[in-house]
């Protein structure tokens, strides 16, 4: 049985959808994140470190831990894209502000944001996040000789 979406999850692009989901995070309101996910049972997320996650439920409470101690200041950077008709996948490069000793600092997290087209328009189907160095604000990236 499919939840009801706000509108404002439900039209846009995947860009769209993206930037609603990376707001969501800065402001801690785990309804909106939620509305940017996808119906599916099958959704999936993984933290930095963490477990795979599945559905809508065990997401839901992963999120609801992670605002209980605050918002997530994450700023996605450096997005790669491939779109199709029907699906999208972001490469995101995420700078996370944390209060370290010294005060504030950057982290940085590696994400895959995977986005389906169905019925209800763009959804999140998979947020798949690893731990990231300063060394992947230097992309590296090969140049390619010969198109097809």
């Amino acid at each position: 049985m499919s939840r009801s979406k706000p509108l404002h999850a439900v039209l846009g692009s995947p860009d769209d959808i993206e930037g609603q989901f990376y707001e969501a995070l800065q402001r801690g309101d785990i309804e909106r994140l939620m509305t940017v996910w996808s119906d599916d049972e099958d959704i999936v997320c993984v933290h930095p470190g963490g477990s795979r996650l599945v559905g809508a439920a065990a997401i839901r409470a992963s999120f609801e831990a992670i605002f209980a101690n605050g918002a997530i200041d994450a700023q996605p950077e450096k997005v790669r894209r491939v779109l199709s008709h029907s699906s999208a996948v972001h490469n995101v490069l995420e700078r996370v502000q944390v209060m370290g000793a010294d005060g504030p600092q950057s982290a940085w997290v590696i994400a895959t944001n995977v986005y389906f087209k169905g019925a209800q328009g763009w959804r999140l189907v998979c947020h798949h996040a690893s731990p990231g160095t300063p060394q992947e604000v230097q992309e590296i990236a090969e140049a390619v000789a010969t198109l097809h």
